[in-house]
């Protein structure tokens, strides 16, 4: 049995798999490798890239993404040919939750930014994304195989978390994201494309980009991509 074939029997445990059921199979087998990163595969997945491009909205936007820069959410520059990397490390939280890293790094020509998420899957079987260092901001995902073997995540409802203060966020003062990642088997590459959206104002924030992968073993993720501060409330 070859390696490949030995991780994609394993990977149906990872909490991806388990919140798409059957349609986790209708995935491309390299974004089955990919999102089959957990704690029982035994793999860390970590990729390195380039965004061919980096936007953000009009400049009234820039206030919001320079707030998220000082918790690592979103980017407040645009840019092209930005070189990154994406790694997504499996651990258990302190809470016991089998827990899957999202951190990526922006080489951009001021500054290193960093946009961190950590994924958990919740207590009804959805996808939960805490962004940023401190897990203020939980927000429900809807992960989809598309016809052509992609995967298509669409983001719903966000609650916020500060000491005792818990609220649902107000979609009016965030965006809704969309994001497409696939795999071109001629370049041998993933493809990204990420679109953040107001309802009322537009488009926020996204990205597009490649990256190649390495699937190195992995049972616990290093300190440097784990949060600050972790969140029990979903």
């Amino acid at each position: 049995m070859s390696a490949l074939t030995s991780t994609m029997t394993r990977v149906d445990t990872s909490v991806f798999a388990r919140a798409m059921g059957a349609d986790f199979a209708r995935l491309h087998p390299m974004l089955q490798r990919r999102f089959g990163v957990g704690l029982d595969a035994g793999y860390a997945c970590v990729g390195h890239g380039t965004m061919f491009r980096i936007r953000r909205g009009p400049s009234w936007t820039v206030p919001f993404l320079q707030l998220g820069r000082f918790r690592n959410i979103l980017v407040p520059e645009s840019g092209e040919d930005v070189p990154f990397t994406i790694e997504n490390f499996p651990y258990r939280d302190p809470f016991g939750r089998e827990t899957v890293t999202f951190v990526r790094h922006f080489r951009m020509p001021s500054a290193v930014r960093r946009f961190d998420a950590t994924m958990i899957l919740g207590s009804d079987g959805r996808i939960i994304d805490y962004l940023g260092s401190h897990q203020h901001l939980a927000v429900d995902l809807e992960l989809t195989a598309e016809p052509d073997g992609s995967l298509l995540l669409r983001s719903g409802a966000q609650r916020f978390f500060e000491g005792p203060l818990a609220f649902r966020f107000p979609m009016l003062f965030s965006g809704t994201a969309e994001l497409r990642e696939s795999f071109d088997d001629d370049a041998g590459v993933f493809r990204i494309r990420l679109e953040v959206r107001n309802r009322a104002f537009g488009f926020l924030f996204g990205y597009e980009g490649d990256f190649r992968c390495d699937f190195p073993v992995a049972v616990d993720a290093p300190r440097h991509v784990r949060p600050i501060r972790h969140e029990r409330r979903e």
